[in-house]
C-alpha cells in the first residue's frame, strides 16, 4: 500500500511554500511520525511528519516552490526496516590502553619539547619588488577560485517581509519621535532581585518585562497610540497583545505576548524566552503571529545606537529600544555618568498626532526611571 505525503494546510491565506530541506533521501526507511522535511511559507516554517512507516520516495526536490495539497513524497508501506543483526563482541584486545592514550593526547598538547629551540626567523626582505601595471591588474588566485557574487532565491518569508516593508512605507504616513532614558533605576532593580527571581521563577528578569509593562500603562494613558485604520474608520483597541521582534536565521518574526496588562514580569520573561527559543528552532505557530497591537523591537542587543524602527501594520505605532550607553547627564547641576538608552517611536501620523507620541515617550520615560511606579499602575 502507498501513502502520499501531502503538502498540508498551514493557514487560511496560505496557498504554496517552498520546501526547505529534506531530513531522509529518497528510497529511505521512515517511521511514523518522523520528520521528513521543513516547508517555508511566507509568514512560518512548518515541518512535515510521516503519517506512517515505510520506504519513501521523494517527487520534489528541496528548494522547489510547492502548492497546499501537492504530493511531496510517496511512502511506500509494505516495505518495513530489517530487523538489526546481533552484534559480536571482539576477544581482541584493544590496541592501546588507557593509559597509553590518555599519556599520547597529554604529549599531543605539548608540540615542542622543553629542551627545544625555536627556529630563527630569515632577514626581511629590505626592498619591494616593483609591480608592471599588468602584473598589478591581475587578480589574486583565490578571486579566481571562488566566485565573487552569489545569487540565491528570496525565501518565501523574507519576500513578505520586504513586501510589507515596503508597504508599511508607502501606504502610512510614517514618522519616527525619539527620547532618551535614564537606565540606573533598572538595573539597580535587576541587580538587587535577580538572583531571587532566578531562584523563585526559573527565569532571569529582563529587560523586556520591564518595557512591556511600561508600554501597557502608556498605552492606557494615551489610548490614541493602541489604534488601528481600517479604511475610513478608527478601531481602538481595549486590549494589551504586544508584538516582540525576534531575529532569526531566515528572517525577522514578531510573535505576540497575549493579555500584558494582566501578566506578572515573571510571566512576560517566560512568555519571551519561549517564544525566542521557538522562532529559532522554526517551530512557531501561525496563531502566534497574528493579532498584536502594538510592538517592541530591540536593536540594542546587536549594539544599535539610534534607528526608525518601521510600522508593523496593520499596528499604528513601533516602539525601538537601543544599546545602553554611559554618557555624560546633567543632574541637579552636576554633570555625572549615566547608563543611558536612546528611545525611539515610529508611528501612523493619520492616526497618531505629534503631541501624543511625544506624550507616550514621555509617559514611558517617568515609568522606566521610577519603575517602582509599575507596582501600582493598573
Amino acid at each position: 500500500m502507498a501513502t502520499e505525503v501531502t503538502i498540508p494546510t498551514v493557514g487560511e491565506s496560505i496557498t504554496s511554500g517552498v520546501l526547505a530541506a529534506w531530513h531522509v533521501e529518497d528510497g529511505a526507511i521512515v517511521q511514523k511520525d518522523q520528520h521528513l522535511y521543513d516547508l517555508e511559507t511566507d509568514k512560518i516554517t512548518a515541518e512535515g511528519l510521516a503519517e506512517c512507516g515505510g520506504k519513501i520516495h521523494l517527487k520534489v526536490a528541496a528548494g522547489d516552490e510547492v502548492e497546499i495539497g501537492q504530493v511531496a513524497a510517496v511512502i511506500d508501506e509494505t516495505v518495513t526496516a530489517p530487523k538489526p543483526e546481533p552484534t559480536q563482541v571482539s576477544s581482541q584486545p584493544p590496541s592501546k590502553s588507557a593509559a597509553e592514550t590518555a599519556k599520547v593526547a597529554d604529549e599531543s598538547l605539548d608540540p615542542l619539547p622543553a629542551t627545544s629551540t625555536l627556529p630563527v626567523a630569515e632577514p626581511l626582505m629590505t626592498s619591494v619588488p616593483q609591480l608592471t601595471p599588468s602584473a598589478a591588474m591581475t587578480p589574486l588566485a583565490s578571486d579566481q577560485d571562488s566566485p565573487r557574487t552569489t545569487r540565491k532565491r528570496m525565501s518565501p518569508l523574507r519576500k513578505r517581509i520586504a513586501e510589507r516593508l515596503v508597504a508599511a512605507q508607502q501606504r502610512t504616513a510614517h514618522l519616527t519621535t525619539f527620547n532618551e532614558v535614564d537606565m540606573s533605576a533598572v538595573l539597580q532593580l535587576r541587580k538587587s532581585h535577580q538572583e531571587t527571581f532566578m531562584a523563585k521563577y526559573g527565569v532571569k528578569l529582563g529587560f523586556m518585562s520591564f518595557f512591556i509593562k511600561a508600554t501597557v500603562q502608556a498605552l492606557k494613558e494615551v489610548p490614541n497610540v493602541n489604534t488601528q485604520i481600517d479604511d475610513d474608520t478608527l478601531i481602538e483597541n481595549h486590549y494589551y497583545d504586544i508584538g516582540i521582534a525576534v531575529s532569526t536565521e531566515k528572517g525577522l518574526v514578531v510573535p505576540v505576548v497575549r493579555d500584558c496588562d494582566r501578566r506578572s514580569f515573571a510571566e512576560i520573561e517566560a512568555q519571551i524566552l519561549d517564544y525566542a527559543q521557538r522562532a529559532r528552532a522554526a517551530q512557531l505557530k501561525l496563531e502566534e503571529l497574528e493579532g498584536g497591537v502594538f510592538t517592541i523591537t530591540n536593536g540594542g542587543i546587536y549594539g544599535s545606537l539610534l534607528s526608525t524602527p518601521i510600522l508593523n501594520p496593520p499596528q499604528s505605532a513601533i516602539l525601538g529600544m537601543h544599546t545602553i550607553k554611559e554618557r555624560p547627564v546633567v543632574v541637579e547641576g552636576a554633570v555625572v555618568p549615566r547608563p543611558m538608552m536612546y528611545l525611539a517611536l515610529s508611528y501612523d501620523h493619520r492616526a497618531i498626532d505629534g503631541k501624543e507620541a511625544v506624550t507616550f515617550l514621555v509617559k514611558l520615560k517617568q515609568l522606566l526611571e521610577e519603575p517602582t511606579l509599575l507596582l501600582f499602575s493598573h
